[in-house]
């Protein structure tokens, strides 16, 4: 059973103040992942930057969470979930997608999400391109999203991923929606794209497990 941390006492005002202190600090460290990656600086130029990247880790250190960031809740119970490997605010690993959901119809199958965003030379597999186990992920999420409900716990029980062609570094775009619900299940649908079309497609299958079901 997962474990959800409630933080009843940050107002929306709390949680503004926290990301405009923490969402700079992740930028930065997500632009020297790529620097790093991409840098042809010379043995002093490097030698002097690793002690100060590790200067400055021992003082992030100086007080941390014991464990991992978890999905915390406001007091108007909008989630936190700021260090999430995909959209965390705090991960500078994440791309990070924003994710915007968008309605058709009253009916759950007219509700799709969408995203635009980024990959860089982080999130490199074959030269250029995209790592094909970065796109499942971030379609594994995407489909995720596009099954949630406030209060409703769906977790991923299958995901099939269908590679059509490489995914290019760069500008892309995602979407995702149901497809169709039978009891406890529900199915989705989403795809990754570039500017000539779809490269990545998936269809996942979504659980509400036992223990949120009771």
């Amino acid at each position: 059973m997962l474990k959800y941390t409630h933080v009843e006492n940050l107002t929306t005002a709390d949680v503004e103040r926290l990301r405009s202190l923490y969402e700079p600090l992740t930028r930065a460290v997500r632009e020297l992942i790529d620097a790093t990656i991409r840098t042809e600086a010379d043995a002093e130029a490097v030698t002097a930057a690793t002690a100060q990247i590790d200067a400055a880790t021992a003082r992030l250190r100086s007080s941390q969470l014991d464990g991992a960031f978890g999905v915390r809740f406001v007091t108007d119970g909008d989630p936190m979930p700021w260090g999430n490997a995909v959209i965390g605010v705090r991960n500078p690993s994440a791309p990070p997608l924003v994710i915007r959901k968008v309605s058709d119809g009253p009916a759950s199958t007219d509700r799709y999400v969408t995203s635009d965003f980024y990959l860089g030379a982080a999130f490199e597999g074959p030269p250029g391109h995209v790592h094909g186990g970065v796109s499942a992920m971030l379609l594994d999420h995407v489909l995720g999203d596009a099954v949630s409900t406030p209060g409703v716990h769906r977790l991923t029980g299958t995901i099939t991923v269908r590679y059509r062609r490489l995914t290019p570094l760069g500008r892309l775009h995602a979407e995702a929606r149901i497809t169709h619900t039978d009891g406890f299940k529900t199915y989705a649908s989403g795809h990754i794209a570039d500017a000539d079309g779809i490269t990545v497609e998936a269809e996942g299958v979504f659980i509400e497990p036992r223990w949120a079901r009771a």
